[in-house]
């Protein structure tokens, strides 16, 4: 009779504040006296402690943990061996997500093939296609190898059971969300499937030493669907980023274990499949002979990456009382703030009545502050109808007042325009070693970066306006 007394006073009770009733669970609202909120938990919960077990191995001081067992092994594809940290870990998961047709197929595709070999077999699993056409575009691409396995499964038994058969050192399944196991109630690509499946291939991966690719959706929002749970439980997380009328691709690691976080590969997709590009600075840019108004070029950091980029821009009169204001690979917000910079700090004010049509070459996006000192003079430079010194890029952000703000990698930035073969640059002060044969302009406001823009054919807009006034 004591020990039931006991077992009733250490299970948790709730009470009201209010009438004083009782209840074994919680409650919105009282059913006693009808109020909201009001009942509380005042009984203690019961203790339960876990007793010890056996280990599984034994704990040793982590100088003496061998770490070779660790090495990362290359995927044939140096451009995600940038972002991995040098290649695949035995063991480790990686999820790679990204938006519909963005390539991800294709580009796990390409490292089944080149990462294959006798000693190293790949098994590739897909639950959204068919075998006959993955190995359509396998032909397409020319990723075809004795050593890679394909199975077309939805079955999370299955694909443990080609695990046990094909015994491989790297599985790429395509994708986590089609994949359900039987045990577990809900249609595929819900919260508690995606979280069976990826836990039971984590657990394979750790036991068998196995690399694991997993491919994840993407919501309407861009996030990676299903539980966030995901997200923490593998080692790795890359996004596949890119316009699809665009030719150039980005993976971007969002969460490394085993390498930095500030990497990213660039990729170039064509009608062949898709391949790395170790100097993609040229998809950004326009070669002509000589400088065309409205045009500047500047450096961005993608990740610890520098991509020397082209912005344009094109002023026309208007034709309606709101002039346009249309942006493309750029932000509006940023555009709009130029404009007003140089309206009121640069004293053009050409530019209010005006359609304003300003854009970047090759889809690469633009969004870090460090590219403001070359919208403002493109703009400029559209506004004067007069180009911008040959060779030039401007580096630097601007602030309301006019300044030029120091930004981040002035050197790595430098350094990259200078081996493309740019020999001036405009950057905010200080900008620390130079390139040897590089003339560098520092400017602290925009005053003295519109001062490179000729003399004689910049148009007078302040005079014009006060004759106006």
């Amino acid at each position: 009779m004591a020990a039931r007394t006991k077992t009733t006073k250490d299970r948790p009770s709730y009470r009201c504040t209010e009438c004083g009733w009782q209840t074994a669970k919680w409650l919105g609202r009282c059913p006693e006296c009808q109020a909201w909120g009001t009942v509380e938990e005042y009984g203690a919960p019961a203790v339960r402690t876990t007793a010890p077990g056996r280990v599984t191995s034994s704990a040793v001081p982590i100088g003496q943990v061998d770490g070779r067992q660790a090495t990362a092994r290359t995927t044939g594809v140096p451009e995600l061996d940038r972002v991995l940290g040098g290649g695949l870990v035995p063991g480790a998961v990686v999820l790679l997500a990204g938006e519909p047709g963005v390539g991800k197929s294709t580009l796990l595709l390409d490292v089944a093939a080149k990462s294959a070999s006798e000693e190293h077999k790949t098994l590739y699993v897909t639950g959204e296609e068919s075998a006959s056409q993955v190995r359509l575009r396998a032909d397409r691409i020319n990723a075809l190898d004795d050593h890679l396995y394909l199975a077309a499964e939805t079955d999370l038994a299955a694909v443990l059971g080609h695990l046990d058969a094909v015994k491989p050192s790297l599985l790429i399944l395509d994708s986590v969300q089609t994949v359900a196991s039987p045990e577990i109630d809900g249609a595929p690509g819900g919260m508690a499937q995606v979280r069976e499946v990826a836990g039971a291939l984590i657990r394979a991966s750790k036991e068998r030493g196995m690399s694991t690719l997993l491919v994840g959706h993407v919501t309407k929002d861009g996030a990676i669907a299903g539980p966030r749970l995901l997200e923490h439980l593998v080692d790795v997380v890359l996004h596949f980023e890119g316009d699809r009328h665009a030719r150039l691709r980005l993976v971007r690691g969002v969460k490394n274990r085993y390498g930095a976080t500030d990497e990213v590969g660039c990729f170039e997709l064509h009608d062949e499949g898709i391949t790395g590009l170790a100097d993609p600075s040229g998809l950004f840019l326009t070669r002509r002979d000589e400088p065309v108004p409205g045009t500047c070029l500047t450096v961005t950091l993608e990740g610890r990456r520098p991509l020397v980029a082209e912005v344009q821009a094109l002023t026309v009169d208007s034709q309606i009382p709101s002039p346009r204001r249309t942006t493309s690979g750029l932000e509006t917000s940023r555009v709009s703030m130029m404009l007003a910079v140089l309206e009121q700090r640069g004293r053009i004010s050409a530019l209010g009545k005006r359609d304003i049509y300003s854009a970047t070459v090759g889809g690469v996006k633009l969004s870090e502050p460090a590219a403001d000192l070359a919208i403002a003079l493109a703009l400029a430079s559209a506004a004067s109808d007069t180009p911008l010194p040959k060779n030039l890029v401007a580096i630097g952000e601007v602030g309301l007042a006019g300044e030029v703000r120091r930004v981040t990698g002035v050197q790595r930035r430098l350094a990259e325009a200078h081996r493309l073969g740019f020999t001036h640059a405009l950057v905010p002060g200080d900008p620390g070693k130079v390139p040897p044969g590089m003339k560098v302009l520092e400017v602290a406001d925009m005053g003295d970066a519109l001062r490179v823009l000729p003399r004689s054919r910049r148009r007078e807009a302040p005079r014009e306006a006060e004759e106006r006034r």
